[in-house]
């Protein structure tokens, strides 16, 4: 389950607070993909969706890609406020009538105890929870101790440049669409998830810290590796779900946006620019070829 906790900790982290991070800046050359035909160009760019904010991503080709475009493309919309995620928290992520502590065999609840309290939360706040939703705050929360905030994510800083800009901004999916692929899942499933997080839960910050050092060399070997190798060996009706299904919906999207004219800037996860089913694959399926930016 290590691939859906790590796919966790970066869906749906503008529910949780922000915290500040130290240490030096990091100079970071993610890679870039551009599409074009004879009146369209479309860039390409794979995010992580928290980072420390001392994480510098913006080379001088993504900083140029950028500027060019007409439009900007999310991977999904970004909330204007806290406000509808927690709507969003309140309608798929509690489950007042049954609660979490009876969902889970009493080792597993004394280790979420455990972690809750090692964390500085207390137990009692995960009691309404569903598991999914307590798999992503014990999963994020020594994150956010590490340094890493979802106020320095790539999306957050693109959305706030574009609207400076000027820039359109359009998503491929609703926020409320992420946060089901979670909410949607099975109680054995969410539960599984839940464990998962709290067998691994101390390789939480060393995981991402080696994903994020993948991603800001643009190593897209590293990447599949990590993103996309073990969901599709081990659990391949979700990776079809999560990364496959949704590949091939986007790239009808641009097929049908090429038909257009003009420079678009497409920002989605990382994850989804990497491994066989890649959108990149997805668009080449269609006839176009995506061409990585030197």
């Amino acid at each position: 389950m290590m691939i859906l906790r790590r796919l966790a900790q970066t869906l749906v982290v503008s529910v949780f607070v922000t915290l500040a991070a130290g240490g030096g800046p990091v100079l970071a050359e993610p890679a870039l993909w551009v599409v074009k035909d004879k009146d369209s160009t479309i860039y390409l760019f794979g995010t992580i969706h928290v980072l420390k904010p001392t994480t510098e991503w913006r080379s001088p080709k993504i900083t140029k890609a950028f500027r060019e475009a007409d439009d900007v493309v999310m991977e999904i919309e970004q909330p204007e406020s806290g406000a509808a995620v927690q709507d969003l928290m309140a309608t798929y992520g509690v489950d007042p009538a049954m609660p979490l502590s009876s969902k889970l065999k009493p080792e597993a609840y004394a280790k979420l105890k455990t972690a809750l309290q090692a964390l500085g939360l207390p137990p009692e706040g995960v009691e309404t929870m569903r598991p999914w939703r307590a798999a992503l705050t014990v999963s994020l929360t020594p994150l956010l101790q590490a340094g890493y905030d979802p106020e320095s994510g790539v999306e957050k800083l693109l959305t706030a440049q574009a609207k400076a800009a000027g820039k359109p901004i359009s998503a491929f999916e609703t926020l409320e669409q992420q946060v089901r692929f979670f909410a949607d899942m099975t109680q054995a499933q969410e539960v599984h998830l839940l464990e998962s997080t709290l067998d691994e839960l101390d390789d939480g910050p060393a995981e991402i810290d080696a994903l994020v050092a993948g991603w800001a060399a643009g190593d897209q070997t590293e990447l599949e590796r990590q993103m996309v190798d073990g969901m599709r060996k081990d659990y391949p009706d979700v990776y079809r779900l999560l990364l496959a299904d949704r590949n091939k919906a986007w790239a009808k999207a641009l097929q049908a946006k090429l038909a257009g004219s003009g420079v678009s800037f497409v920002a989605v996860g990382a994850g989804h620019l990497a491994g066989p089913d890649s959108l990149q694959a997805q668009l080449a399926a269609l006839g176009i070829k995506a061409k990585a930016v030197n």
